[in-house]
């Protein structure tokens, strides 16, 4: 397949669109207003039997990481609409299977969520000799609340300007890039990369983005691919220049930088945040819960604030929706880390 041409697998939802061809609706809340309103009609009923308990967002990496901000961004309104105290508990390890882990095997009532992006759920467990849990067994998706995109970035000191520059580079002398960790998405992204270069870069794995992008400041490793939010301020101030997202198309923050997929096929590798449950939670909390994220994802400074923070707020027009989107990239990615032979220690 050649880098212009889009495989309909690795395809995200489309967004300026209420369908898509595949059935799955993202809609972007500019255009998804009936949509919103529609859902007002759950509100009355949103605490149900669980009114009044607290209700706990595990987050799978340490404070200040995208699925950190994202959960911190939600969880006061999330409280408002539930009728209950919201608190956000991070459980970092494993690239994040440690949280999902402690999900899975969570009592399925609803007050333990697993907030974060797809990455501990369809990729990092397939990189490990065993899993302590079966994500798409032991985990019920709820809805996304928003869309952001890896970002391929280096020290503008390089003079390195595009991704076919990085590969040269590699190829010539060999090059440094961080990742968010060992077994998720950046290092999946990085090995792709890896291949490109005829084996030429090594991935430096580090626990969370951060420390990943403040080596690539100081000159330890030559790059850095991570999701957005821990990048985009250094990208503001040029301390950072980005050579490639890993979106399937160009991402609207940064409609200059090109995707990957323009120099490298098939490189799509999107970051959907979300919010999971335990398997075997009953159905009317399911709904009672999306519809809850609905309300909080109305608001027009929830938006504005995942905006600022780089992501594009999204959601799936029900949990069935965002459950098919999982068991999707979980078939995708499961070849990709077979055929690269990406085994996790963590």
């Amino acid at each position: 397949m050649r880098p212009d041409q889009k495989n309909p697998e690795t395809a995200l939802p489309k967004f300026l669109v209420r369908h898509c061809g595949n059935g799955d609706a993202h809609i972007p809340f500019a255009r998804r207003d009936v949509l919103a309103l529609g859902t007002l009609g759950f509100l009355p009923t949103l605490g149900s039997a669980e009114i009044g308990r607290s209700v706990k967002l595990v987050v799978g990496f340490a404070p200040g990481g995208s699925a950190d901000l994202v959960a911190r961004l939600i969880a006061p309104r999330l409280g408002e609409a539930l009728g209950s105290n919201v608190i956000v508990e991070n459980r970092a390890g494993a690239s994040g299977t440690l949280a999902a882990a402690f999900v899975a095997k969570s009592t399925p009532d609803g007050t333990t969520l697993l907030v974060g992006s797809q990455s501990p759920v369809v990729i990092t467990p397939q990189t490990l000799k065993s899993s302590s849990f079966d994500p798409l067994a032991d985990l019920i998706g709820i809805n996304t609340v928003g869309l952001t995109t890896q970002v391929v970035a280096v020290n503008p000191t390089l003079g390195i300007k595009t991704l076919a520059d990085l590969l040269d580079a590699a190829r010539a002398k060999g090059l440094s890039l961080a990742s968010a960790g060992a077994g998720g998405m950046s290092h999946v992204a990085i090995e792709m990369l890896n291949r490109a270069s005829g084996g030429r870069i090594v991935h430096v794995p580090y626990k969370g983005s951060s420390p990943g992008v403040n080596d690539t400041l100081a000159g330890h490793v030559q790059g850095v691919v991570a999701d957005l939010a821990p990048v985009l301020p250094f990208l503001r101030e040029r301390r950072l220049l980005a050579v490639a997202v890993t979106n399937e198309t160009r991402f609207e923050f940064l409609p200059d930088v090109p995707s990957a997929n323009e120099t490298i096929a098939d490189l799509g590798a999107a970051s959907l945040a979300g919010v999971l449950a335990p398997s075997g939670t009953p159905a009317p909390i399911i709904t009672n819960i999306n519809a809850a994220l609905l309300s909080v994802m109305a608001h027009a400074d929830v938006q504005a604030r995942l905006g600022g923070a780089g992501f594009i707020p999204s959601t799936l027009a029900s949990p069935q929706h965002f459950q098919r989107f999982l068991a999707r990239d979980f078939r995708r990615w499961g070849r990709v880390i077979k055929e690269l032979n990406i085994v996790s220690d963590e």
